[in-house]
């Protein structure tokens, strides 16, 4: 057993997890985190993945939670110009829906409440004539355009995680907590994984396990009875392009539900999410008949051209653990975090951390970062909003220009993807690249534009495993692969 006691370990590796390791750390607290997974294998990578206020949250009256996530905007993306960019969203007029003054009133108070300085305001937008309008049935006249951004969520959590590792954070992938219990004043933790079964101690504990946190209560911490996370299953398809233009869309429907069709990927269309309680393992989670023939007809109800199930090209679902305030409907529950402290600094602490998503990842850590401080006392002082991730080191309106930057620098490797690699990485492309300017240099092929120099990268830096990790996780380049390109890319990682 180790000697020493680390102030806080995190049980959990998606962003919730991971933000609050990097918070911690960079305070000055000790911190473990094991997952028991590949890290953001679970929720935080079958987000819709936006980093957004949450429009519809405005009719369920959570107006604190849409304060801070419109906040939230602008801050990730100069933290992260690299993952993380701005989109405008088209929201047509139903005239079967919401009355237009509904709307407008709405997203004046989603201007009003952002604290909006680089992103653009809404406007209105004549659908007869504006070239969002073409790919929309023609009874579609009226709509409003208003900001948002994208993220990639499963790299937006390996990136949280690389810095709090950098910091000094103990990061243990694919390792499970299998017990905690308190002695002598602190946690004895039990871990089981690929660095087979150890024990660490800890004066605290945050178990941030997203869908599995009662089964952390229940099982690892050895209590019986805690049911506080409602299950909540999200789905969605990505289809074939379904336009040219790089605008996105919210669609109303009209069981009071929104989808979004969304650019992805160059080459596709991104549609979701459904809203469903779900009651079974969270690992078995998967898209139902019943979801995918919902989003197709609620896509279908806006497009001239109906979209149908031979056009999809991959499915994602994903299980959203809300907080059970006992919501008479799935998408009436609550989506603002809430958190539950339990234990001293004499016995041993717990933070218990339900619900959250993508945009408020970093104010949950450092409301969590709030309860750990009233235990174990402060240190540094909240740090993380004026901070980068690793390769964010640019201003968030300088993507562009870097692209441009990398590319003289290696004039030989192809436009697309030395942008497809500042997207992934940031500045940190050219620790990847080093000195390999051409096209052999960079290794084995593994099908689309994946080279071995790039899988080592993320093998070294990232902690990704397998042919998994690398196609659907670091990258999304799954999409543009084959099996024997897999079996390759397999061979390689083995070895």
């Amino acid at each position: 057993m180790s000697e020493s006691v680390l102030d806080l370990f995190v049980i959990g590796g998606g962003i919730n997890g991971a933000s609050v390791a990097r918070d911690a750390v960079g305070r000055g607290f000790s911190v473990g985190l094991a997952e028991m997974n590949d890290f953001a294998s679970g929720t935080s990578s079958a987000a819709t993945k936006l980093i957004h206020g949450g429009l519809r949250y405005l009719e369920h009256y959570e107006f604190r939670l849409v304060h801070e996530a419109l906040a939230e905007r602008e801050i990730l993306w100069a933290a992260a110009p690299h993952i993380i960019r701005p989109l405008r969203f088209v929201l047509p007029h139903h005239k079967g829906l919401r009355p237009a003054m509904v709307l407008r009133t709405g997203l004046a108070m989603y201007d009003y409440m952002g604290g909006r300085k680089l992103l653009p305001p809404t406007k209105t937008l004549d659908l007869t004539r504006d070239v969002t309008g073409k790919p929309l049935k023609p009874g579609f006249r009226l709509g409003f355009e208003y900001s948002d951004c994208w993220v990639d969520d499963a790299r937006f959590v390996v990136l949280n995680l690389r810095d709090a590792a950098n910091k000094g954070a103990k990061i243990y992938p694919r390792t499970k907590v299998t017990s905690a219990r308190k002695e002598n004043g602190a946690w004895t933790i039990s871990l089981e994984g690929e660095g087979g079964t150890q024990t660490v101690r800890a004066k605290m504990i945050v178990n941030a396990a997203g869908p599995w946190v009662d089964n952390v209560i229940n099982g690892v911490m050895g209590k019986n009875g805690a049911h506080n996370v409602r299950l909540v299953q999200g789905s969605h398809i990505v289809v074939k392009k379904l336009y040219d233009h790089d605008r996105c869309y919210i669609f109303q429907n009209g069981d009071g539900r929104i989808i979004f069709a969304i650019p992805y990927q160059d080459d596709f269309t991104l549609i979701g999410t459904t809203d469903r309680d779900y009651k079974g393992d969270p690992k078995d989670v998967k898209i139902s008949q019943e979801e995918t023939d919902y989003l197709l007809s609620a896509a279908s109800e806006y497009f001239a051209k109906p979209v149908t199930k031979d056009e999809i090209v991959w499915t994602y679902s994903g299980v959203r653990p809300l907080f059970d305030d006992g919501a008479s409907a799935a998408q009436e529950a609550t989506r603002d975090y809430v958190l539950k402290v339990e234990g001293d600094k004499t016995t041993g602490a717990v933070v218990n951390v339900f619900g959250g998503k993508l945009t408020t990842s970093r104010r949950l850590a450092e409301s969590v970062l709030e309860k750990i401080e009233e235990v174990l006392g402060k240190k540094k002082g909240a740090w993380t909003k004026v901070s980068t991730l690793p390769g964010g080191d640019f201003g968030p309106l300088s993507f562009d220009a870097e692209v441009r930057r990398l590319g003289l620098d290696y004039p030989e490797l192809p436009g697309t993807l030395l942008k497809r690699l500042m997207r992934l990485y940031g500045s940190k492309a050219r620790v990847l690249l080093g000195d390999r300017k051409t096209v052999d240099a960079l290794g084995q092929h593994f099908g689309a534009d994946l080279y071995a120099a790039e899988v080592d990268y993320q093998v070294e830096h990232e902690w990704a495993r397998t042919a998994q990790d690398v196609l659907w996780r670091r990258t999304k380049l799954g999409l543009r692969v084959g099996a024997e390109d897999v079996a390759r890319l397999e061979g390689h990682l083995a070895a």
